[in-house]
């Protein structure tokens, strides 16, 4: 796991070498013939990173993207309109029967289908129009890594290539090497903080919360720990009552829009008594676990997961746990 987290920047840098032609083919389809509805179809770690995708596409466009429940169509047969939609699917290995199924459907239905995917030769490939490698290369380990992060990178070109937006894809273009300085960032008082935690809050907001939502799933996959993860306004609600004296909160805090509030929350809950792990930029008040930032505020969460990737193999390892061996889990997951 730990290689193959620290393997993302080469990966990544991979990845913005190769289908330049095809990202800009299709960005120049979505902007000819705009899609009324956008799908995401994903699982796991893939669906995580889909959701910043999508986070992307809403804030930059203003249209709203949509996570597909895939058990409408291989549970329910439901019959969902394929007009004027676009159905973008995400995956590692391409072979799980709930993900082909829809995007089989949709591209027969007619809607536009793409599909990202670190095998381009797999049933998820082969049931969609547009095909986008991850080369993220073998990606032997259970807990996704690499392959995570090249998929967020790919959402990303995505939507640089469908706005014609060439300051990000400038900012893109510069990721390799800010994620190699990330993969080496210090986050150990994370992995000192949280050796005998048995629970955990995650928390982030906007272009944060898949980051979050990840993090979350690898502290359970890998650690054992009972990590949910929160948007930074949700946990004021319900969840807020079970934050007390010592409880364990890791707060990812990057640049923009929501970083102020998310600032603000992990100085009541330090005030409350909470153990607060704070992930932000250098220089950030009461920050212990720095970000390095890229060249778009908007990409910096992958910076963020970057970082986060080696600290939590190290603190399944702190925690007497093989972090390249998880309990009951396999790295391909066929569900219907």
């Amino acid at each position: 796991m730990l290689a193959e987290a620290r393997e993302a920047p080469s990966a990544v840098a991979r990845q913005l070498a190769e289908n330049d032609q095809a990202y800009s083919d299709f960005g120049a389809l979505l902007r000819s013939k705009p899609p009324g509805s956008v799908l995401t179809v994903a699982r796991g770690s893939s669906d995580h990173a889909a959701h910043f995708m999508a986070y992307l596409i809403m804030a930059r466009m203003g249209r709203l993207v949509t996570s597909l429940p895939m058990s409408l169509i291989t549970l329910y047969q439901s019959q969902i309109q394929c007009d004027g939609l676009a159905a973008m699917a995400f995956s590692q290995s391409g072979q799980s029967p709930d993900l082909v199924a829809p995007m089989r459907y949709f591209s027969d239905g007619g809607a536009c289908t793409a599909a990202f995917v670190n095998d381009p030769e797999s049933p998820l490939a082969k049931a969609a129009q547009w095909v986008f490698p991850l080369h993220a290369g073998a990606e032997t380990s259970v807990a996704a890594t690499k392959s995570f992060i090249t998929q967020m990178v790919a959402g990303a070109r995505t939507v640089a290539a469908w706005q014609d937006d060439l300051v990000l894809q400038a900012a893109l273009s510069a990721l390799p090497g800010v994620l190699s300085r990330a993969a080496h960032a210090d986050w150990t008082p994370a992995v000192d903080a949280l050796a005998h935690a048995d629970k955990l809050f995650v928390i982030g907001r906007g272009t944060g919360l898949p980051v979050a939502l990840e993090a979350a799933l690898k502290f359970k996959e890998t650690c054992a720990i009972q990590a949910e993860a929160f948007s930074g306004a949700e946990v004021k609600h319900g969840p807020m009552a079970l934050i007390d004296e010592g409880y364990p909160l890791l707060i990812f805090a990057p640049r923009g829009p929501a970083q102020a509030g998310l600032l603000a929350l992990a100085d009541e809950m330090r005030a409350r008594g909470a153990k607060v792990l704070l992930a932000a930029p250098g220089g950030t008040p009461h920050a212990n676990l720095p970000i390095v930032e890229t060249a778009s505020i908007e990409l910096d969460p992958i910076s963020v997961v970057q970082s986060f990737y080696p600290m939590v193999e190290a603190l399944a390892r702190a925690r007497g746990f093989d972090p390249d061996k998880p309990k009951f889990l396999a790295k391909v997951t066929r569900t219907q």
